[in-house]
């Protein structure tokens, strides 16, 4: 079976969209959250990006298109790019896009609720889910399939798996996957802190505030982004001499079928199981993985024990950190930025932080990468975590080439 390469990286996210300032700034432990909308009666943080959509777009192509749908546009293009390549119109029906959005366009809905009766035309086109893959796929000339997948936080995890099958199986020669989320509106903030979800923090302490796998941990923020992955058969990158950062060499996809928002222990066994059995790997062979670890006590706790039970033994030697302490919760789009930065710990070999756990808990029991610029020689293959509500459990495998 044909090996999946990802020969193209793309972001737009709270640390910036420079691939290597990003990475970087993620190495040291740099948080991008901070405090927002102090009208709201609870204190709230996010990480936030700043985006300019200038680049991409002119003031007439802005209308009705929402600003997750620019951060994904943005994003794509920097992917294709990264990869060095155009979408050749010839072969337009054999280029699949794979996004994954959890909310769709929250700022549009949110003008809508607030616009007194006068509710922009453009506003169901701007807000709908499926928006992002539409606008990419205008904007390169995609003809294939253009595909959305909603399965909250899991969402961009399942769309890049989804991506690699449909490469594998032979359905489309080049697949760009990844997704995006912009959702830090006072109505969604809101409705987060009706769930009880989001962490609680002092005055002036908002960039500390999401502490995965702490003692102290009390929640998530938020945060907004996109990114994205080029992914082609590795032959089709060798032919054309292209750079492969790594191979998505397995991936695990399944449901718990138990809760709504209860994370389940056996479900996400299963899908590292999945993907460990696709990679042909062992446990052992896994030097790191970046953890969906949103910092909720009960998350952190059941997914630490899900490593435990799949690694066995082999657990010390497994690395782990969750990068949402630094840029936040992007929920749809969560699984595609943590891939980008999975596949370049990987390419690097350099382990991004598990930040603010100066007080590790014990009962996850976890060997949690604490220091900053930490590196690591030996490292073949490393995996990223994605744990929806809805019950939706992805993991994704990558190796060194």
């Amino acid at each position: 079976m044909s090996q999946v390469a990802v020969t193209g990286l793309g972001a737009v996210a709270p640390h910036g969209d420079a691939l290597g300032p990003l990475f970087s700034a993620l190495m040291r432990a740099e948080s991008a959250v901070v405090e927002i909308f102090p009208e709201l009666l609870r204190p709230a943080a996010a990480a936030r990006v700043a985006f300019d959509p200038a680049p991409w777009f002119s003031k007439l192509q802005l209308a009705g298109i929402d600003r997750v749908s620019q951060l994904a546009v943005a994003a794509a293009d920097l992917a294709l790019r990264d990869a060095g390549i155009r979408v050749d119109p010839g072969e337009s029906e054999r280029v699949g896009i794979y996004v994954g959005c959890g909310m769709g366009g929250a700022a549009a809905l949110e003008a809508a609720y607030r616009a007194g009766g006068r509710v922009p035309p453009l506003t169901i086109p701007a807000f709908m889910p499926n928006a992002p893959a539409a606008q990419v796929a205008m904007r390169h000339g995609v003809h294939g399939p253009v595909l959305t997948y909603s399965m909250a936080c899991a969402s961009s995890a399942v769309a890049i798996a989804e991506a690699a099958k449909a490469l594998r199986s032979g359905e489309v020669d080049l697949a760009i996957a990844g997704g995006a989320e912009a959702l830090i509106v006072p109505g969604v903030v809101l409705a987060w802190q009706a769930m009880q979800t989001l962490a609680a923090f002092e005055p002036g302490a908002a960039a500390r505030a999401c502490r995965p796998f702490s003692a102290r941990r009390s929640g998530f923020v938020l945060g907004e982004g996109a990114a994205f992955l080029v992914l082609e058969r590795a032959d089709r990158a060798r032919q054309r001499g292209a750079r492969s950062y790594a191979s998505l060499a397995g991936w695990g996809l399944g449901s718990d079928a138990t809760h709504l928002t209860k994370p389940d222990l056996q479900g996400q066994q299963r899908v590292l199981r999945q993907a460990l059995r696709m990679a042909d790997l062992q446990p052992a062979d896994v030097g790191y993985c970046n953890a969906h670890g949103t910092a909720t006590r009960v998350g952190d706790q059941v997914e630490a024990e899900a490593l435990a039970g799949v690694w066995g033994p082999e657990i010390g030697g497994l690395r782990v950190s969750s990068t949402k302490g630094l840029h936040g919760h992007l929920l749809g789009a969560a699984g595609a930025l943590e891939a980008v930065i999975t596949v370049l710990a990987l390419h690097h070999r350099r382990l991004p932080p598990n930040a603010h756990c100066e007080d590790p808990d014990p009962s996850c029991g976890l060997n949690l990468v604490l220091g900053t610029d930490q590196v690591a020689p030996g490292l073949q293959a490393a995996i990223s975590t994605s744990f929806a509500f809805g019950g939706a459990n992805a993991a994704l495998l990558f190796t060194r080439d």
